[in-house]
C-alpha cells in the first residue's frame, strides 16, 4: 500500500515538474537556448496565483460552497497564467531578443546563457524586495478526497493535477503537430533563417513560445502550492532544477520527453523517501540522469541531430 501511495504521489509530483519542464524544452526546441530564468517565472506565477486567489475570495469555504470556490480558483489560475505569459514575453523581448544575431558563433551560445542566469537572479531578488522573504501559505481550495476501490483515499487536488496535466500534454502535442503555430515552431527549430525567408514571423513565434511555456509554469506553480507547498522567493530553485533535469532526461526539445522525464523524477523521488536515504532523492535523480546520458546522450525520447560548425 505504501508503495502504491508513493507511486500516486510521484505521478502527481512528476506531473507538476513536467508542466515546468515544458518551458525549458519548448524554448530549447526553437532557440537552442536553456532559459534558466524559467524557474523564477514558475515562482512568480505562484505569487500571482496566491494574490489573485486571496483577492477573489480567500474567506470562502470549499466545503459549504465548493462550486463558487472552484470557479474562483479556476479564474485566478487562468489570470496567473496570463500574468506569467506576459512576464515570459517581457523577459524574451528585453533580455534575449537584443542578443539574437549578434557576435560570433561562440558568443551566440555563451551570452544568452549568462543573460538567462542574470535574469534568474534579478527576478529572485525582485521577488524578495516586493513580497518579502517569509513563507506565505496558500488557501486550501481542494480539501475533498476520492475513494478508489481496493486502493483507498486519494486527495482531490492530486486527481485534478493528474487529469489537467495529461489533458494539457495531449492538447499541446496536437497544437505542435496540427496547427500553423506548431508548424512554425518546428520550422524555426529546423532552420530559423529559412523559416524567416518563407514568411514566418520568427519574433512573433518565439514570443508565443515563451508565453505558452511560462503560462504552463504558472499552472504548475499554482497546482503545486495548492497541493503541498507555501510560496517563497527561492522556491523555483529546487523545482526548476528538477524540471530542467526532467527535460534533459526525457530528451530536451521533446514534449512527450518532458512528460516522461517529469514522471520518472517524481516517482524516483517518492520511492527513495520510503528508504533510509530519503534525503538523497536528488542524488539518485542525477545519478539516473548521468546513466541515461551516457547510454543515450539525446535523452530517452530525444533524437540526435548533426550540427554544422
Amino acid at each position: 500500500m505504501k508503495v502504491f501511495e508513493a507511486l500516486i504521489t510521484g505521478l502527481t509530483q512528476g506531473a507538476m515538474i513536467a508542466l515546468v519542464s515544458l518551458g525549458y524544452t519548448m524554448v530549447y526546441g526553437v532557440l537552442k537556448l536553456i532559459n534558466f530564468a524559467h524557474s523564477e517565472v514558475f515562482m512568480m506565477g505562484a505569487y500571482f496565483g496566491l494574490f489573485l486567489i486571496t483577492a477573489f475570495g480567500d474567506s470562502l469555504d470549499p466545503v459549504s460552497d465548493p462550486v463558487m470556490v472552484g470557479a474562483l480558483g479556476v479564474a485566478a489560475t487562468l489570470l496567473a497564467m496570463v500574468g506569467a505569459a506576459l512576464l515570459g514575453v517581457a523577459v524574451e523581448r528585453v533580455a534575449y531578443r537584443p542578443l539574437r544575431g549578434r557576435g560570433n558563433a561562440a558568443l551566440l551560445r555563451v551570452t544568452p546563457l549568462v543573460t538567462a542566469l542574470g535574469v534568474s537572479v534579478l527576478l529572485q531578488n525582485l521577488a524578495q524586495l516586493l513580497f518579502g522573504a517569509r513563507y506565505r501559505p496558500y488557501p486550501q481550495l481542494m480539501t475533498g478526497t476520492y475513494t478508489l476501490p481496493g486502493v483507498g483515499m486519494l486527495a482531490s487536488s492530486r486527481v485534478v493535477i493528474l487529469v489537467v496535466t495529461i489533458a494539457l500534454m495531449i492538447a499541446l502535442e496536437l497544437i505542435v503537430k496540427r496547427t500553423w503555430f506548431g508548424k512554425a515552431m518546428r520550422a524555426l527549430s529546423a532552420n530559423q533563417e529559412a523559416a524567416r525567408l518563407m514568411g514566418i514571423r520568427t519574433s512573433h513565434v518565439i514570443s508565443m513560445t515563451f508565453a505558452v511555456g511560462s503560462s504552463l509554469a504558472a499552472l504548475g506553480a499554482v497546482l503545486y502550492c495548492l497541493d503541498q507547498s507555501q510560496v517563497y522567493p527561492t522556491m523555483g530553485v529546487v523545482i526548476g532544477t528538477r524540471a530542467f533535469v526532467a527535460a534533459v532526461l526525457g530528451g530536451i526539445g521533446s514534449i512527450p520527453g518532458a512528460m516522461l522525464g517529469g514522471m520518472l523524477i517524481g516517482i524516483i523521488g517518492e520511492l527513495v523517501k520510503l528508504t533510509d536515504y530519503s534525503g538523497g532523492q536528488d542524488v539518485l535523480v542525477f545519478f539516473v540522469l548521468i546513466v541515461v546520458l551516457v547510454v543515450r546522450p539525446a535523452g530517452l525520447l530525444g533524437s540526435a541531430r548533426l550540427e554544422k560548425v
